[in-house]
C-alpha cells in the first residue's frame, strides 16, 4: 500500500509532527494525524511506502483528472494520482501492473480551488435541451 502526503504537511514522511502544515490540499493539511500508527502499520505490513508530493504535482494531477478523465476531485484526492505520476517518473512502476487510486473527495468540496486554477465554468439553465446541446448530444 502506498500513501502520499502533501510536501508541506508530511509528518509520516519526515517522522515528526509538522507544527504549521501548509498545502493547497486542505483535506490532508494535517501536521499530526490521529491515525499515524495505523498508517505506518499499513505501510509496513503491506511492504509499501509513504512519500510526499508537491503542490505543483497535486495541481498537475488535478488538471489531468479533470481534462483527461472527466473526474472532478478536490486537491487532496489528486495527491494519490500525483504520487503515482511521481513513482512512474522514478521508474518504480512496471508495465501491466494493476493499480487502484482512491479518489474520495469530490471537487465540490473545494470549488474555489478549481475556479482559481483557471477552469472555465459555464452556467446553463436547468433545461435538458440546453444541456444536450452543450454536450454535443
Amino acid at each position: 500500500m502506498w500513501g502520499f502526503q502533501a510536501e508541506g504537511a508530511a509528518p509520516l514522511v519526515s517522522g515528526v509532527p509538522v507544527p504549521d502544515p501548509h498545502t493547497i490540499a486542505t483535506a490532508i493539511k494535517i501536521g499530526n494525524p490521529a491515525s499515524w500508527h495505523g498508517a505506518i502499520r499499513a505501510r509496513d505490513e503491506s511492504g509499501g511506502l509513504i512519500d510526499s508530493v508537491t503542490d505543483d504535482e497535486i495541481r498537475a494531477a488535478h488538471a489531468f483528472l479533470a481534462s483527461r478523465e472527466g473526474v472532478f476531485v478536490e486537491p487532496a484526492s489528486a495527491a494519490s494520482i500525483a504520487g503515482l505520476f511521481k513513482k512512474k517518473r522514478e521508474g518504480k512502476l512496471e508495465r501491466g501492473q494493476t493499480i487502484v487510486c482512491v479518489l474520495t473527495g469530490n471537487g465540490l468540496k473545494d470549488p474555489e480551488f478549481a475556479l482559481a486554477s483557471g477552469f472555465r465554468v459555464d452556467t446553463l439553465p436547468a433545461e435538458s435541451d440546453v444541456l444536450l446541446r452543450a454536450l454535443n448530444l
